[in-house]
């Protein structure tokens, strides 16, 4: 084959940088990112965009430990380069505090952020009621800048975007030789994967340009995290709900309990609420299946799955992804497997 033709399904910031990724590290293929929502409207546009990885339990912690890796080295390079005035990806100092001491006082990951340390007593003085903490720097990105810049640097690789809701992956052939899945929530339809759920977050973007500093309470169900235009504050994790009308009383106790780790908080002001369905699954799913209809192939690589972690380790998933894609492209010329109907 001279050339693939390779078709990815999705365009939030796992669907971007697997695009990008693909046209940067596979050779001779052509790529287009397919999809019906594209930034400022899509999943990730709601994330807080913070360096700090998810658990995934089906997922081995070395291979959780190079994505975060891989996907920190992406954007440090990026922070000290000309693109952080386009993407304000920056490194970003602060706390995780808890109220009893964790099971693993050291995450795995404490090895790629920078300076990560116990925290000292003087410290959690300022945090009264808790026992344990831990400081470090980490990356913060800003999707709603940083996925344009990922399409951008997409096109500017000759790659194709389409404005197209997807129902069935087989509509793509016979225009595309590769499927890449990268639809999110969309996945349960697209895939039949029914371990797939919607884990609604809910969030509210405030001016308080005074805070600098981080702070994540108790695994991060509650956070304070202070980007370049806003501070976002945090959150929910409300399993099977699938509502994307922001809720009053969720938002009046994100502030209360984020108030109450920083009272300075009532003097924020600007008050916005957003509302994400993260697709979440026991591990993310980074997998090649070949599909067959009436003697017809088609490889699919799915990439979905990635719950409230997905910008913490998504370049790394997306170098997987496209080394997934090569396998495919060089297994096209072989028979396809009988089709079972």
């Amino acid at each position: 084959m001279d050339t693939g033709r390779i078709a990815v399904v999705g365009a939030g910031v796992i669907g971007l940088s697997t695009a990008l990724c693909v046209s940067e590290l596979v050779p001779r293929c052509s790529v287009t990112v397919v999809s019906d929502r594209f930034s400022p409207d899509t999943t990730s546009d709601v994330a807080a965009g913070m360096l700090i990885p998810h658990l995934y339990p089906g997922t081995p912690v070395p291979v959780q430990q190079r994505w975060f890796r891989d996907t920190f080295r992406h954007l440090s390079s990026i922070a000290s380069s000309a693109d952080a005035a386009d993407t304000c990806v920056h490194l970003v100092s602060g706390w995780q505090i808890f109220r009893s001491v964790p099971t693993d006082p050291v995450p795995f990951w404490a090895d790629e952020v920078l300076g990560f340390r116990e925290m000292t007593e003087a410290e959690l003085r300022r945090f009264p009621g808790h026992a344990f903490g831990q400081a470090f720097t980490t990356l913060k990105c800003e999707p709603s800048l940083y996925l344009p810049w990922l399409e951008k640097r997409f096109r500017d690789r000759g790659g194709l975007v389409r404005s197209q809701r997807v129902e069935d992956l087989w509509d793509l052939q016979p225009s595309c030789d590769i499927v890449v899945n990268c639809a999110g929530l969309g996945s349960r339809a697209l895939a039949g994967d029914q371990s797939l759920s919607p884990v609604r977050g809910q969030v509210l973007r405030v001016r308080a340009p005074w805070l600098k500093h981080f702070l994540r309470e108790d695994g991060g169900l509650t956070y304070i995290y202070p980007g370049a235009s806003h501070v976002t504050l945090g959150g929910t994790r409300q399993r099977g709900q699938w509502s994307l009308c922001p809720d009053a009383d969720t938002s009046r106790d994100i502030l209360a309990r984020c108030r109450a780790l920083e009272p300075s908080l009532h003097g924020a002001h600007d008050v916005r609420e957003k509302v994400g369905l993260r697709p979440d699954r026991p591990a993310p799913r980074l997998q090649t299946e070949q599909l067959a209809r009436r003697g017809r192939r088609l490889p699919v690589v799915h990439h979905y799955g990635h719950g409230s972690g997905g910008v913490s380790v998504h370049w790394g998933c997306a170098l997987d992804a496209a080394r997934l894609v090569s396998e495919a492209l060089r297994t096209l010329g072989t028979p396809a497997p009988p089709a079972k109907l």
